[in-house]
């Protein structure tokens, strides 16, 4: 089985779900990376993968999502086009991805692409293998398919209290069928994201719509001929008039299928690849205890 892990995700759960109290000798705040480590152990321990990968965003923010609709995530950005992180978060990054490498957990971006592009590539090449993503992202719920299996482990309720979310758990939660989320989520939209969405179609509205066409591609063909049967009240109007909206937001909401990776080995690794690095890290930022938790998992 491959595991696909958002990074960003759950080292942002892990600084602030774990006090910043908790420091390096010289003071420096690592709550992020002893968590990330911490969840990574977990992770292991219980699925024990035969692949792992930590996903990173080389582009958080990438300028095909931003040209198709300029909002996207526009509320997050600090200066520039940076994203607002906490600034005691930001030095804890690289010394993630230092901690990573020497352990020898595969660790891929993409040069203008997220991470969740990544999964979704990853996801894609598997072809019929089963696929774990764990995110706290709901964005990569698109990516659910029993029929391989690619399930996601949602975590919501933390680490330890994983929601698998299958094609089941989709439509339970939202009324759509199983493998319809990015196209409901195009028509309810994403504040979080900056995404708008269709004025005036809420959750309710989205599900029904997708549900009575099948797709968001069958709706819009269905708008574009002048059908009238199969809209809610007042949805057909709401719809045409977002039309712009629609023709572009697939491109955004979308995870990409084929962003450019570098080769790499996806194995877990049996024990750390860069062990004096390893060494070096656990003495300069106190990281003894969670990392040896990390390598007995992996042993």
């Amino acid at each position: 089985m491959l595991m696909l892990l958002d990074t960003p995700s759950l080292y942002f759960r892990a600084f602030y779900g774990i006090p910043e109290s908790m420091t390096a000798p010289d003071g420096m705040p690592v709550n992020a990376v002893r968590g990330l480590i911490d969840m990574i152990a977990t992770l292991v321990r219980k699925y024990r993968p035969a692949e792992l990968v930590a996903t990173m965003d080389a582009d958080w923010r990438p300028a095909f999502r931003v040209a198709a609709i300029p909002t996207y995530k526009a509320h997050r950005v600090a200066h520039g086009d940076t994203e607002e992180v906490p600034d005691t978060l930001v030095p804890q990054i690289p010394v993630i991805e230092r901690v990573l490498d020497a352990v020898g957990i595969a660790r891929l971006e993409s040069p203008g692409y997220e991470a969740d592009d990544v999964i979704g590539t990853l996801t894609h090449a598997a072809g019929g293998g089963a696929v774990d993503v764990v995110t706290g992202d709901r964005d990569l719920f698109q990516l659910v398919d029993d029929s391989r299996p690619v399930r996601i482990l949602y975590t919501a309720r933390g680490i330890r209290n994983l929601q698998v979310v299958d094609e089941a758990f989709v439509t339970a939660k939202y009324g759509i069928p199983g493998r319809s989320y990015a196209d409901f989520a195009t028509l309810r939209g994403d504040p979080s994201d900056g995404l708008p969405g269709v004025s005036g179609v809420g959750e309710k509205t989205a599900a029904a719509l997708i549900t009575r066409f099948g797709s968001l591609d069958a709706l819009l063909t269905a708008l574009d001929e002048g059908a009238t049967e199969g809209f809610p009240a007042g949805a057909r109007t709401k719809l045409a008039a977002a039309r712009d909206y629609l023709r572009v937001a697939p491109a955004v909401v979308e995870v990409a299928p084929d962003a450019p990776l570098p080769p790499a080995d996806l194995t877990l690794p049996a024990k750390p690849r860069d062990p004096e690095t390893l060494v070096q890290l656990a003495d300069r930022y106190d990281l003894d205890s969670p990392l040896n938790r990390l390598l007995d998992t992996l042993k």
